[in-house]
């Protein structure tokens, strides 16, 4: 068996290979059609013009797709190990709520472009980067209360140093687009797509662009720290039928209800 067939390890394995794919897909689409600069453009660039926006859109709505069933394969994870610590409990499903959230702004942003619909595009990033983080936040507190009894420390360690990075590089981006977007370099950048190294605000461009990046990176190497957790775990559907077929015919009523007033009477 190999490794990424243990358990449900091939979830966030799909997660990050899928998402870099299609960050990566969409670059080589903008690049050979010239509809962005080869130096680190927005990763919201490459996904703005037709035909990578729709290659760009169907991607990153798979990937919400599997972080989400990621993040509740973590959750149930997480609850079978501390099915009575209630401090562990609370911060699992705060844990699961925010991550449900990033995941939904990323389906903002695949849907609503950046030089289309700014303001509800940067809702979409908010939410995919900002509660994102907090969702890596919650989980590197989590690991820390699990460990030495169910996680290593070395785990702890590890998704600490990735919380650092996308915090960096949340403070980094955010601190060169408002340097950029502030009026002092002209106005209407959000529809710019190609750059002159010689122009005002070439340097704040890629600070921004390359923080940028550097966030979405750091949170593919965070789902990577599960695959060794996901490889211990695995989820079952139990089919229960309440009835020995499905037409509503007045046989089965009474059946329902003698089976009823049978298990009342035990």
């Amino acid at each position: 068996m190999w490794w990424f067939q243990q358990g449900l390890s091939v979830l966030p394995v799909a997660l990050v290979v899928w998402s870099a794919a299609s960050f990566v897909f969409s670059y080589i689409t903008a690049i050979v059609l010239h509809h962005v600069d080869p130096l680190v453009p927005y990763i919201s660039d490459t996904g703005t013009i037709p035909p990578e926006r729709c290659l760009f859109g169907i991607m990153l709505n798979i990937s919400a797709f599997l972080g989400m069933a990621t993040m509740y394969v973590r959750y149930k994870q997480v609850y079978a190990l501390n099915p009575e610590k209630s401090k562990i409990l609370k911060l699992n499903k705060t844990g699961l709520t925010v991550g449900l959230m990033s995941c939904f702004g990323l389906c903002i942003i695949a849907n609503f472009q950046k030089c289309i619909l700014y303001y509800i595009h940067v809702v979409g990033a908010c939410l995919t980067f900002g509660v994102g983080a907090i969702y890596m936040l919650v989980q590197t507190i989590l690991s820390y209360l699990m460990q030495p009894e169910v996680h290593s420390k070395d785990i702890f360690w590890i998704r600490l140093t990735l919380l650092l990075w996308c915090s960096s590089s949340i403070v980094s981006m955010f601190v060169s687009s408002v340097v950029l977007y502030s009026g002092l370099y002209g106005t209407n950048l959000v529809q710019k797509l190609h750059w002159d190294s010689q122009e005002k605000g070439y340097t704040a461009h890629i600070i921004s662009t390359v923080s940028e990046w550097s966030l979405a990176f750091s949170f593919l190497s965070f789902f990577l720290t599960y695959i060794r957790d996901f490889q211990k775990i695995s989820l079952r559907a139990v089919v229960s039928l309440h009835g020995q077929t499905l037409r509503n015919t007045p046989q089965s009523f009474v059946a329902d209800d003698q089976a009823l007033l049978i298990a009342g009477s035990i």
